[in-house]
């Protein structure tokens, strides 16, 4: 009889992580398999982007990897956002939000937030790119780190390991300027941004959770 309760706690324990991991924890739902770029589309330079050890890493030429998968059909407006992020020295990346995929050249639509720790550019980690930049370094290379976003209606957040960053709120009848056409709070995708050969910058546990 032991045996019996035994084993069927057993299959209990197996059967509950398994539907643990295929389930959405908490509404946040995977972006990234850990194993392939399947659901991410690149144009030009994509041997930039590839994936080891569950994670993407970013180093080429300049290039843009768009999520082109089934979750909201990849059309995201309201949203939370979250991703580990590991720069490496003289590195520049970004993450961008509400774009849509482009074969090449940097994306017209949508928003880019930073990832950059010691490049040239001051514009740091976190930044909400020409809109509301830091200049503060929060975290630091060789370091896995939490980058999050959100986004709810005309207001954004950028948060570094929990820590606020940004907080925006696009002000009403704002027009796109002319170097930035597309960049106004719309709906749209995710892309990964691969800057500059010199640049080495690694993605893993990329989360969204979409919101009313």
């Amino acid at each position: 009889m032991k045996k019996n309760i035994f084993f069927i706690a057993a299959c209990f324990c197996l059967l509950s992580f398994a539907v643990d991991k295929s389930t959405p924890q908490d509404g946040w739902i995977s972006l990234f398999d850990g194993k392939s770029l399947k659901d991410w589309k690149v144009g030009k330079n994509a041997s930039t982007f590839s994936v080891d050890s569950g994670m993407i890493i970013v180093n080429g030429p300049t290039a843009h990897l768009f999520y082109v998968g089934d979750v909201n059909n990849h059309v995201f407006k309201n949203f939370e956002f979250k991703a580990q992020v590991m720069t490496t020295p003289g590195s520049n990346s970004g993450i961008y939000f509400h774009t849509t995929y482009q074969e090449s050249s940097w994306p017209e639509k949508g928003f880019e937030v930073q990832v950059n720790n010691s490049h040239s550019d001051w514009k740091r980690t976190g930044s909400l790119y020409d809109i509301q930049d830091v200049k503060e370094v929060y975290v630091k290379d060789y370091v896995w780190y939490t980058e999050y976003i959100k986004v709810e209606g005309k207001h954004v957040i950028v948060k570094i390991n929990d820590k606020q960053v940004v907080d925006y709120t696009e002000p009403e009848n704002t027009k796109a300027t002319e170097d930035h056409p597309g960049r106004v709070i719309s709906s749209g995708t995710f892309a990964l941004q691969g800057h500059d050969p010199k640049s080495k910058v690694y993605f893993k546990d990329i989360m969204v959770k979409p919101l009313p």
